[in-house]
């Protein structure tokens, strides 16, 4: 746990940064930036009682901004569906360095990474290591996102050496919760009678819930070190999309229907090697099958 500790947490009103600032604004004193052109996502954070400032981290400018941070976790990503790569560069890569340079006196820095950075590998239960060859994982609905957090983790590793602040990047898999991520987005499909569409029959993932996020922060934070320490934030069991279908129709009652549309230069998995992980934070507490039972009750108590 952490407490009493000045935290900024960057895109505070994420699918993932959301929860993790409501889970530690209860005990430390947390400051939330993103650009927040959504006026009602800043309210919904300034509700938890985090101090807000509107930033746009590619430009740089944070005047408005203490430089006082104990810990900085950078959960913020540019993931636009064009092919902006600048854009994408600037935000990803170039916001990351400037982020950390202004808060380079902090204990340490979180900077989530993503699984999408690795390389494909043809065999789709190919376990992946963190020291698996890099690569353009080609995601057609965000393309310039693998390339970009390839820079994210670059320009991260050269913050750590160059300002003597110790950083961890975690290479998030497929998170989920009852907020969203790709498992529950797969859930809410099966419960509107819609198809489950995926890129590859299996189509492997090492989903982790929010629960195990939340959790496992404090233990990553104390793991990051000078030069960056890079690890695989997965859940413990790989599982395919075809399995938590079939577990998601058990659950509701209701036929869950997988439609496979290959995708070409994707990743066919995502299992994760989280044998560093687990060594660091201890193993996950919630199995996939009890972590979407949760979002299944969530789901059920949001239409009752």
């Amino acid at each position: 746990m952490l407490s009493g500790e000045k935290i900024l947490i960057t895109g505070p009103a994420g699918q993932i940064a959301y929860p993790l600032t409501e889970y530690l604004a209860r005990d430390n004193e947390v400051w939330g930036i993103a650009r927040f052109s959504n006026a009602e996502d800043r309210k919904r954070v300034d509700a938890l009682g985090v101090t807000t400032r509107a930033v746009d981290l590619g430009a740089g400018t944070f005047d408005d901004l203490p430089e006082d941070f104990t810990y900085v976790l950078h959960l913020a990503t540019f993931q636009g569906p064009g092919l902006d790569y600048d854009e994408a560069l600037r935000v990803n890569a170039e916001g990351t360095g400037l982020l950390l340079q202004h808060c380079r006196r902090a204990k340490a820095a979180l900077v989530m990474s993503t699984a999408s950075v690795l390389k494909p590998h043809p065999d789709p239960m190919h376990v992946f290591h963190e020291s698996d060859p890099l690569g353009d994982a080609n995601v057609s609905h965000a393309p310039t996102y693998s390339v970009s957090k390839t820079a994210e983790e670059a320009v991260s590793r050269y913050c750590a050496r160059a300002f003597d602040l110790p950083v961890v990047i975690a290479r998030m898999n497929a998170s989920y919760g009852p907020r969203g991520g790709l498992p529950t987005m797969h859930l809410d499909a099966v419960l509107a009678g819609q198809p489950i569409v995926t890129r590859w029959d299996p189509c492997m993932y090492s989903p982790i819930h929010q629960d195990d996020i939340n959790s496992q922060t404090a233990a990553l934070l104390d793991a990051a070190s000078t030069p960056a320490t890079v690890v695989n934030w997965g859940g413990d069991e790989p599982v395919s999309v075809q399995e938590w279908a079939a577990h998601m129709a058990d659950l509701s009652g209701l036929p869950a229907e997988v439609v496979v549309r290959e995708q070409p230069g994707t990743l066919r998995g995502q299992v994760q090697d989280t044998a560093r992980r687990a060594a660091i934070t201890g193993p996950c507490a919630v199995g996939w099958r009890a972590g979407l039972a949760d979002v299944h009750a969530a789901r059920r108590g949001d239409s009752a």
